[in-house]
């Protein structure tokens, strides 16, 4: 009676000594299978056949296949599909909102507690918001994206909160709790929105490219997966693979740079480290206790944004094409995410970006990649013969905001279409999932739609295949079984000292040093060290929000004391350490008051922190267009338009530091986000230091001398704007390098240790095809 039906005689409740009590939840072991976890309060009960435990998840008293753990998830899968209404797969087709833990009280990933702000409602952070309950319970939805957590602990309490509550519901599927990256030093808005907290520390996507090691990044991916189960997270929104061939997007700091080969590799590494299991912690076939699912993103690949605008706003809607290069933007994907080196094979979700890839379809279709039928069904599932699942990009179904610059929905592409159609027109393109959406009415009324032009049968089919790549990631990492957490074990896993370790090593190999005159580095000893205040002009967030100006130290310097001594007085000092930033354009290639004026809003995104004219710039853009909020601009070019960084402020304070100094040395330590032009300032300092987003400790532990430098250039540093403007925003290496006053150019694969230019196996390895 493996497979047949149980009879409610066979229930038996768990036994002390055979479970163990964890307050809202119990387990209880399998001698020769997994520990079972179950809330107390959610209706399941355990049945046993034999010597064997199995969950009762529909409460039904019978063992179905979808819930006995010994067979091939492929036919559990099916057997749960079989059971589920259409509302419960539009259910699972939705990705939900950012969520914080505890809900904010406005604004972005809001919520309240039975009907009050977490302050007010005497709520605990870990308790599930009133949002929450409403899209689990009403909408059948089960996979959730987290950004800040209050710490591990509550975000391993609400985990088993959310479980249980999930648990008790019909068929008790389990929550695929999500998130965008954790691990890197420095937080920002969105895409880093849950970073900062207490866990490993590593650097960015570009950092992590600068070690040219892929073994790092499978180290890292390993190790983050631990931290994100302890954490109750089972999907990563990673890895990024964009190539970075267009140096003035927005985006590129969390890409592995502008090599195919490089960013194949770093793919590979890092979905192996995310979705292996070992050992004990091995269910089957590489998935197990320590897994986690990645979604690799943005296929095609979202690199080349023409003029480097992104594609988060309708300004940036356009990828382009100038050099014909399409296929090198696939290789991280193909050649990567689906061709892994462990025995998970391939990478569990793919990501579409927002952008109109212009001129790829052969149709001439040039819609949002989320709705391109061509690059979803024809190549990723057809070609290449991806069957795993594919995840919008958020809000590409929403309404876009009143002009291109407000940050709303990205339907490009569809933008006169209803919100149901777009549903449908993904559905139909191969999507399986909707990226923050909580609502299951609209992929319901695309249901409707598919029956109306297809037939109940297509419609049914194809949402049954949608929903059994979803389960499949769910029961693979074994919440079917157990998703519960032990919140004193999650404490101790996530930010301890060996991961945090890791992460430290692995920031001390990002960081690249450019420029060594003279050996002015390392400065050994205890010597006294001036370091200016910076300037902090007003930004504003993807939602409009601004941060007030304000001038500070750029660095800890508490740290700083730890190996030097400190003065506001440059005549004592020894030498100097000017923190900076890379040039920021504020407008991101657009701006609202140009619009108004009568212009096409468009203006330039520099890369150099002076006044810059675009006079180099294309006379007409490739690619143009929106119906709704800008139907009157068919060329988006800026040419002859100027602009000026917005923190040119970091320029002056380099000149007038080397004026301050007096001849005595000046090292440049640059924060850098993407490319820059170096021009204006690198023939008045004696050193140059560039990274991507690590410590103070990292960078003054290479300062000192206590590690030496061993990073390269991921990617190209340009001789000026000139070189930027003539460039194909798809083609990699295109740029006229920069080449300093030593006579090094700053090309990809370029950095420098004590004792001169690196040229080692890593290079020699990964250089430019």
């Amino acid at each position: 009676m493996i497979k047949g039906i149980i009879t409610l005689s066979l229930l038996i409740g768990v036994l002390p000594v055979q479970g163990q009590d964890h307050s809202n939840y119990q387990t209880i072991g399998n001698t020769k299978g997994p520990t079972l976890g179950y809330a107390t309060n959610s209706g399941v009960k355990i049945l046993t056949i034999g010597k064997l435990h199995f969950k009762d998840l529909n409460k039904n008293g019978k063992l179905d296949k979808y819930e006995d753990w010994r067979l091939p998830i492929e036919e559990r899968a099916k057997d749960l599909v079989s059971k589920m209404t259409v509302e419960q797969m539009a259910g699972l087709m939705l990705y939900s909102l950012h969520q914080a833990l505890p809900s904010h009280e406005n604004g972005f990933a809001s919520g309240t507690y039975n009907g009050q702000p977490f302050s007010k409602s005497g709520a605990a952070p870990s308790d599930i918001s009133d949002q929450q309950k409403q899209f689990l319970k009403a909408d059948n939805l089960r996979h959730i994206l987290i950004t800040t957590v209050a710490n591990p602990g509550v975000a391993a309490a609400w985990n088993n909160n959310v479980q249980a509550f999930a648990e008790g519901l019909s068929l008790g599927i389990p929550v695929n709790t999500s998130s965008d990256p954790r691990h890197v030093t420095q937080s920002n808005a969105e895409f880093n929105a849950g970073a900062g907290g207490a866990i490993s520390q590593w650097p960015d996507g570009l950092g992590l490219a600068a070690t040219f090691d892929p073994n790092i990044v499978q180290q890292f991916g390993s190790i983050a997966a631990k931290e994100y189960r302890a954490l109750g997270i089972t999907t990563a929104l990673s890895p990024q693979v964009d190539l970075a061939t267009e140096p003035r997007w927005y985006r590129l700091i969390s890409t592995f740079g502008e090599s195919p080969a490089l960013s194949t590799d770093m793919a590979r590494a890092y979905i192996d480290g995310f979705q292996t299991s070992k050992g004990s912690d091995e269910i089957k076939d590489g998935w197990g206790w320590t897994s986690v699912n990645a979604m690799v993103k943005h296929w095609p690949g979202g690199g080349p944004e023409e003029g480097g605008r992104d594609a988060h706003f309708a300004y940036g809607k356009f990828a382009v094409y100038p050099g014909k290069n399409f296929s090198a933007h696939t290789a991280p994907f193909v050649n990567g995410a689906l061709k892994l080196s462990g025995k998970t094979k391939e990478v569990a979700a793919v990501m579409p970006y927002y952008t109109i890839s212009y001129g790829i379809d052969p149709s001439g279709k040039n819609v949002g990649n989320g709705y391109s039928k061509y690059l979803l069904t024809d190549l990723l599932r057809q070609q290449y013969h991806y069957d795993g699942v594919i995840c919008t990009d958020w809000l590409i179904t929403a309404n876009e905001g009143a002009a291109p610059d407000v940050f709303e929905g990205k339907p490009w592409g569809l933008e006169a279409s209803t919100v149901d159609e777009r549903h449908y027109q993904a559905l139909i393109a191969g999507v399986d999932q909707f990226g923050g959406n909580n609502d299951a009415k609209p992929v319901i009324a695309a249901y409707q739609m598919g029956v109306k032009e297809h037939g109940e049968t297509f419609m049914k089919e194809r949402f049954q295949r949608s929903a059994v790549r979803l389960l499949k990631n769910i029961f693979r990492v074994g919440l079917f079984e157990n998703p519960y957490l032990d919140i004193e074990k999650s404490k101790a896993i996530v930010g301890n000292p060996a991961f945090m370790k890791a992460g430290f090593e692995a920031q001390l190999k990002s960081v690249v040093l450019l420029k060594n005159h003279a050996n002015t580095l390392p400065v050994t000893g205890r010597k006294t060290v001036y370091i200016p205040k910076i300037y902090y002009p007003m930004l504003k967030n993807w939602w409009g929000i601004p941060t007030m100006p304000h001038f500070d130290y750029p660095v800890d310097t508490n740290t700083v004391k730890k190996y030097y001594n400190i003065t506001a007085i440059p005549a004592q000092a020894d030498f100097a350490l000017v923190f900076v930033s890379s040039p920021v354009s504020a407008d991101n290639g657009y701006d609202a008051e140009d619009r108004k004026a009568g212009g096409n809003g468009y203006v330039p995104i520099s890369l150099q922190y002076g006044q810059y004219k675009a006079v180099d710039a294309r006379e007409q853009s490739l690619a143009a267009g929106d119906p709704v909020v800008a139907p009157t601009v068919k060329n988006r070019s800026y040419k002859d338009k100027t602009i000026t960084a917005n923190n040119f402020m970091d320029l002056q304070t380099i000149l007038d530091t080397r004026s301050v100094m007096n001849g005595k040395p000046v090292v440049v330590v640059v924060n850098a986000g993407k490319p820059m032009v170096f021009s204006e300032f690198e023939k008045s300092v004696d050193g140059v230091l560039i990274h991507f987003g690590v410590s103070t400790s990292a960078l003054m532990e290479i300062i000192s001398g206590k590690m030496e430098p061993s990073g390269l250039l991921p990617l190209q540093m340009p001789k000026d704007m000139a070189t930027v403007e003539k460039q194909s925003e798809d083609v990699p290496y295109d740029m006229d390098c920069y080449q300093d006053s030593d006579g090094h150019g700053y090309d990809f694969g370029y950095g420098l240790d004590w004792k001169g230019v690196i040229h080692d196996s890593r290079n020699a390895k990964y250089h430019k095809e």
